[in-house]
């Protein structure tokens, strides 16, 4: 395989312009672009969590998701390709289970909070559930692998039960919000 980025500054996106696979140009605030931009973002927040001192099993397990994430981009990059499957899913649903075991169950909201660790799991979550929304928006304007949006629903899960888990490391600081709901019924 030749170099893929041989050059960087090309200029050619000095119109608004990016392209994709099939040297098709789009603009870039398109759905698709948007989508393809979260879901790099979303990779960025993951790697801020994996910059920090997390357990090895979260780590073996973001850095495989890492990977999933440049599939799905590539993916929408690549719109006749499928890169992400029922078996991607699966594994978030296994690594699910495992790790939310290890968890009390919740009776209200937790606050998004805490050490570094935790503060950038919970970016990266409400990053996935931006890219989900990115991938209904293009899925109105053109068919896409529905396996994408299920793989970030569950990814979002998981980063939510992530998120705990560190919240429980740092000093079992998980911080419930506290409703100033009242019970007076009008």
């Amino acid at each position: 395989m030749g170099n893929r980025l041989s050059k960087l500054a090309t200029k050619t996106g000095d119109d608004g312009t990016t392209g994709i696979s099939g040297n098709i140009r789009m603009p870039k605030d398109s759905h698709r672009i948007e989508a393809i931009g979260t879901v790099d973002e979303l990779n960025a927040a993951i790697g801020m969590i994996l910059s920090q001192a997390i357990s090895d099993e979260i780590n073996q397990a973001l850095s495989e998701i890492q990977h999933r994430l440049f599939d799905l981009g590539g993916e929408l990059s690549m719109p006749d390709y499928q890169l992400i499957k029922q078996e991607h899913i699966e594994q978030l649903e296994t690594w699910l289970d495992k790790f939310n075991q290890q968890l009390p169950p919740l009776k209200e909201f937790v606050l998004p909070k805490g050490d570094l660790a935790t503060t950038s799991c919970h970016l990266a979550r409400t990053i996935c559930r931006r890219a989900e929304r990115r991938l209904v928006t293009l899925s109105g304007d053109e068919e896409i692998n529905p396996s994408t949006g299920i793989y970030l629903n569950r990814l979002s899960d998981l980063l939510f039960v992530f998120c705990r888990l560190l919240a429980r490391v740092d000093n079992d600081n998980e911080e419930m919000w506290q409703s100033k709901r009242t019970n007076n019924k009008n």
